[in-house]
């Protein structure tokens, strides 16, 4: 269970940084409305399930004391530590201004089939084409186990994963419009980022550790 909360705490912080998705979201919500954008959120949850496969399936090739998962795996700790110092870094420095709210002038476009499929597909190619995404579910696969990880128990972490993206994006699909929303939001971010810094630095300095007291 302790094991459950670290990894995702670490997943959901990670998600409360703004990036590309979280732009793509905003965007969507503001000029067509949030059940336009929640075309746009099932793409990105999907794209984000299609990592979370290649992940925990590519683990199992991998014998915990094998050398090849050390190395991936001090490989994904030397990742979880650059994003973390870059939350750090860059704290509060994301800027929302993109994602300005409009007021209820705004004209809600009529949506068709063909748009459904658009905004899905936009939000699965937003998803798959950033390389991080890759890498950070390779990083959290590694802190769960390798081969000898019960089936059961890596099902029970993508179905939250995936979960909780897709939630994520929706809440903000459907709040980024409100004005007083967005503004609490903008003066929370740079907290937000520290905190999702200093536990993903903490969660990778961990296993390094256990993995340098295995090895002495």
């Amino acid at each position: 269970m302790q094991q459950f909360l670290i990894v995702a705490a670490a997943h959901f912080l990670a998600l409360l940084s703004p990036g590309p998705d979280f732009f793509l979201v905003a965007r969507t919500s503001i000029r067509a409305g949030w059940r336009r954008a929640a075309n746009v959120c099932l793409g990105i949850a999907i794209a984000n399930g299609v990592f979370i496969l290649a992940a925990f399936s590519g683990i199992t090739l991998f014998h915990p004391e094998s050398i090849s998962f050390i190395v991936i795996q001090l490989a994904g700790c030397a990742y979880l530590l650059y994003v973390g110092l870059l939350f750090i870094r860059f704290a509060g420095m994301s800027s929302l201004s993109a994602c300005s709210v409009k007021t209820a002038e705004s004209v809600t476009q009529p949506a068709g089939a063909s748009n459904h499929y658009r905004e899905l597909g936009m939000g699965f190619l937003s998803g798959i084409l950033n390389p991080k995404n890759a890498l950070f579910y390779v990083s959290l696969a590694t802190l769960i186990g390798g081969g000898d990880a019960m089936v059961n128990v890596k099902v029970v972490y993508g179905i939250w994963m995936f979960s909780v993206v897709l939630l994520w994006d929706l809440l903000v699909a459907a709040f980024i419009g409100n004005r007083l929303v967005l503004q609490h939001f903008s003066r929370l971010l740079p907290w937000l980022e520290r905190i999702s810094g200093m536990m993903l630095i903490g969660l990778a300095l961990s296993v390094i550790v256990v993995n340098l007291i295995s090895i002495v």
